[in-house]
């Protein structure tokens, strides 16, 4: 694992709140981040490190060798840039939804191409195995997209259970763990949770989120280790495809609303539009054309002249 300085760590801490303020979105994963920002492989790696071998180490040679043994301050300067963003940034990104969602789907929509771009050309052979997989995850990812939202269940073990399945999701370039919780009906259970600071219902999301990082990050790990460019291309299709769910332009479908809440709120079903005599004369076009370019030169800029960690 690699070893950072001081400077090092509080890049860590900064791509660990990017991470935490896309996961927020629904549409966009914080595995893509994670992927992009080069710590994905290292972050999959560590989380592997939770073992009975770690339990080993601990008992013959103390606390400081299981802390170097499971890379415990990548996760500590990791998770506090998640959950820095997660409670404070979260707002921001949520405010954004509703005030400006054309310009902030515009500003991933560019970056998840950028991704897109960068990880694919990182494929050193292309096979027929690996453009299959590619196919398969465009397919997976936009199927995925295209589902509507659902009622929500805010029993406990179901809270769990999301939990598990979501931080699967948030793992996943191009998956969003957050879509997969509005799948489920629990996203503005669990984020109204973080925002009210109900600290038992985000104890239950922890939970499932322990459990379904630790067994998950296992499956990820021996696909890297045995199939490596198929793994890859995989992921990126998953990002190819979630750009359906990203797309900025989206009008309501129909003239009743697709599921109505207790609280009143109301999820409509929405699909995807061009930008065209809809949009004539709309300011925010060239603004979200902007975003857009901006959220591809971001990726650019990291890619050309970011240090690249070992």
């Amino acid at each position: 694992m690699p070893k950072r300085n001081l400077l090092q760590n509080f890049i860590l801490t900064l791509k660990g709140m990017a991470m935490g303020a896309a996961d927020v979105v629904p549409g966009v994963s914080g595995g893509t981040i994670a992927f992009i920002s080069g710590i994905y492989e290292e972050l999959i790696d560590s989380l592997n490190k939770f073992n009975l071998q770690a339990l080993v180490v601990w008992r013959k040679e103390g606390t400081p060798a299981l802390w170097k043994h499971i890379n415990g301050t990548f996760f500590v300067f990791l998770f506090a840039g998640i959950g820095i963003s997660i409670f404070t940034l979260s707002k921001v990104v949520m405010y954004l939804l509703e005030a400006h969602p054309v310009l902030l789907w515009s500003f991933f929509f560019g970056l998840i191409i950028a991704s897109v771009w960068m990880i694919g050309k990182s494929v050193k052979k292309w096979s027929i195995g690996t453009i299959a997989s590619l196919l398969i995850g465009i397919a997976i990812a936009f199927w995925i997209s295209s589902i509507q939202t659902t009622a929500s269940i805010d029993a406990k073990w179901y809270i769990v259970l999301s939990g598990a399945i979501a931080i699967c999701a948030m793992i996943l370039p191009g998956i969003s763990g957050s879509f997969i919780l509005i799948l489920m009906g629990s996203y503005h259970i669990v984020y109204g949770a973080i925002a009210d600071r109900d600290w038992m219902i985000i104890g239950l999301f922890a939970i499932g989120c322990g459990i379904g990082l630790l067994s998950f990050a296992r499956i990820l790990k021996f696909l890297f280790s045995r199939f490596r460019e198929i793994t890859i291309t995989l992921l990126t299709g998953f990002m190819i495809g979630s750009l359906y769910k990203v797309w900025p332009w989206k009008m309501r479908l129909g003239d009743e609303p697709l599921v109505v809440h207790s609280d009143g709120r109301e999820d409509w079903m929405m699909g995807n539009v061009l930008p065209n005599e809809d949009f004539v004369g709309d300011p925010q076009l060239w603004l979200a054309i902007g975003c857009a370019v901006g959220g591809f030169l971001v990726i650019f800029i990291l890619e050309r002249f970011a240090p690249k960690e070992k």
